[in-house]
């Protein structure tokens, strides 16, 4: 898989499943309506990325940098968002609802300060106490699932 930025650069050359191998730098990345089922981000940089559109259910992002992103209708039922950085991210029409076998998408301790959550769907995802949200934004108006650690 060959991934390029918003300059045409090539900036990863190798296996999907690696992607999450060595925390990569992924900065301005675009895979706009890209199908990545699965893929795992770990640990990535993927600030200011173009992620419109793209399918990334069951995804993994734990631990991603994802300031600056733009998600804008992007699908990520059942992803594992938990401790991501979502600052100023673009999560408008954004699907991050209940997975198919009714797991939920996952925002325990995510950053999400000045993120853009405007029409997105959210219902059945979960947080915690630690999960910062934008100013104003009530996530039991969202019908989202408060969820601490045992």
């Amino acid at each position: 898989m060959v991934i390029k930025n918003k300059k045409g650069e090539v900036i990863f050359d190798g296996d999907q499943t690696l992607l999450s191998a060595d925390d990569p730098d992924l900065r301005d990345a675009v895979l706009e309506g890209a199908v990545m089922e699965g893929a795992r981000f770990d640990g990535a940089n993927l600030e200011g990325a173009n992620l419109r559109g793209a399918d990334f259910y069951w995804g993994g992002f734990f631990m991603t940098n994802l300031s600056g992103a733009d998600l804008e209708g992007a699908q990520l039922q059942g992803a594992d968002l938990k401790k991501a950085n979502l600052t100023n991210a673009n999560l408008r029409n954004a699907n991050l609802r209940r997975d198919n076998l009714g797991g939920s998408t996952q925002l325990q301790c995510a950053i999400l300060t000045g993120t853009n959550l405007r029409f997105a769907k959210l219902e059945g995802a979960e947080y915690d106490s630690k999960t910062i949200f934008p100013e104003k934004f009530n996530p039991q108006e969202a019908k989202m699932i408060l969820r601490e650690k045992p």
